[in-house]
């Protein structure tokens, strides 16, 4: 049989492609099929081989030699050598599987490029029996890892990049844990502590380990102990799930770059009767991304284009504390209006932190932080979003030039750096009201909008 390279190879020079332009194509780098005809990439991530097998044109069943493997069961039905298929690792499900681990309360193996190897479990689902087994399987006492901007809240000294780990002696307990995780009672308890920190260099998984928060949306804080390989192999063992710290890290621009249209449907919508919704997923089968094209918007013109993020909130019950759902409805009519365009509706409630935490920045925001300071209190960036989905829609309809609706400076460039060309932001604001007004003045004055 004819390797992946030879495939690859004969399949360019029948579509007189070249390597970068079929990368192009697919969504990917521009050298990554250069790359693996070259050997630097001997396995590549499923993500890589269904964008190799896009920029072909192409099956990811030929792309393997498996379109015509046809084999017989044992019990005389037929099928299509699919196994390699089913059994090839696929990080981006890896981590959607270990994200829903942890929201259980499930402790996670995670495994950083040196080998070492430490179990983790969220601050804010811990139990005492969890922490103890925690004490007992690792090699040293555990610890409560939080972010940078937590440990600014807590007093805490930074003496390491991006998290800071809290030694045991200072907890103890699940309970304590939480309220280092959880900021909402920092006020009616501020003498908690003085904590201290774990000079030494935190590991990549530990790392991973907060980010495997995030993605869970949960708050970023997770409770860690290093184990050895003998306590690892007798984790897996036991059924426990193992993933590696660089699955997590890419997981956010792996699923991005792998958004794929499912399905479409004309949906009339008041104010913009014609109008078609197309969903798009990535292969880990999370959140769908929704383009609401309004009208027939022209290939190769710029189309008016606005990227809005999902706000249950605003969006749907009418929340007075932001204006998402006056800029959603004033979006559809200002585009109806014009004629054509596209609303690219993006699943990162609260700016990418989730419902719930979004919920708990509101009780902080009752409390007299900002929106950008509760956000930070609860272990947050200001903003967690990122907006290559809008980047990878857009080009998959084949836009590769968009007037914007925006004030958020941030959404120019996050299209700019992600090869949509920006050719004018269109202002997008609506007036304020006593419950919003504030919260306006701080995305001006902090975030930068423009209003």
């Amino acid at each position: 049989m004819a390797s992946l390279k030879d495939r690859i190879q004969s399949r360019l020079e029948k579509l007189g492609k070249s390597a970068r332009r079929a990368s192009i194509d697919g969504g990917l780098n521009p050298d990554a099929i250069r790359n693996v005809l070259r050997d630097k990439s001997l396995s590549p991530r499923w993500n890589t081989l269904e964008g190799i097998a896009r920029g072909l044109d192409w099956r990811v069943e030929a792309l393997l030699g498996l379109a015509s493997s046809r084999t017989t069961k044992e019990d005389g039905k037929s099928h299509y050598g699919l196994a390699p298929i089913v059994g090839h690792h696929n990080s981006m499900v890896t981590v959607d599987r270990a994200s829903h681990e942890f929201r259980r309360g499930r402790p996670i193996n995670i495994r950083d490029s040196s080998g070492a190897s430490l179990l983790a479990v969220p601050s804010e689902m811990a139990t005492d029996k969890v922490i103890n087994w925690l004490v007992e399987m690792g090699v040293s006492d555990p610890a409560v890892a939080i972010t940078h901007h937590r440990a600014r809240t807590l007093k805490v000294r930074l003496y390491t990049d991006q998290i800071v780990l809290i030694p045991f002696k200072f907890w103890r307990n699940a309970e304590i844990a939480k309220t280092i995780a959880d900021p909402r009672a920092d006020l009616s308890n501020p003498l908690r502590g003085p904590y201290e920190a774990i000079r030494s260099a935190t590991s990549e998984a530990s790392i991973a380990a907060v980010q495997l928060a995030k993605i869970a949306r949960l708050l970023p804080s997770v409770i860690l102990v290093k184990c050895s390989q003998e306590v690892e192999q007798s984790f897996k063992d036991e059924g426990g799930y193992t993933i590696l710290d660089s699955e997590i890290m890419s997981y956010e621009m792996d699923t991005a770059a792998a958004l794929r249209q499912i399905n479409a449907a004309r949906v009339p919508l008041e104010n913009a009767e014609n109008t078609r919704i197309l969903s798009f997923r990535s292969p880990d089968g999370g959140r769908e991304h929704l383009a609401i094209v309004i009208g027939d918007p022209p290939i190769g013109l710029p189309v008016l284009a606005r990227i809005h993020s999902e706000c249950f909130t605003g969006d749907l019950i009418g929340s007075l504390k932001c204006d998402c759902g006056q800029q959603l409805r004033g979006a559809v009519s200002q585009i109806a209006q014009e004629g054509a365009g596209i609303l690219l509706y993006l699943r990162q409630e609260g700016r990418g932190i989730g419902l719930t935490n979004k919920l708990r920045a509101y009780a902080l925001q009752d409390q007299g932080f900002d929106t950008v300071e509760a956000n930070e209190r609860l272990g947050f960036e200001s903003d967690e979003r990122i907006f290559l989905p809008a980047a990878r829609i857009l080009k998959q309809l084949g836009y590769q030039t968009v007037r914007l609706m925006t004030n958020n400076p941030d959404k120019v460039e996050g299209l700019k750096s992600s090869g949509i060309d920006v050719v004018e932001r269109v202002p997008h604001a609506f007036p304020s009201n006593d419950h919003n007004a504030f919260y306006l003045s701080v995305k001006k004055e902090k975030s930068g909008h423009l209003l």
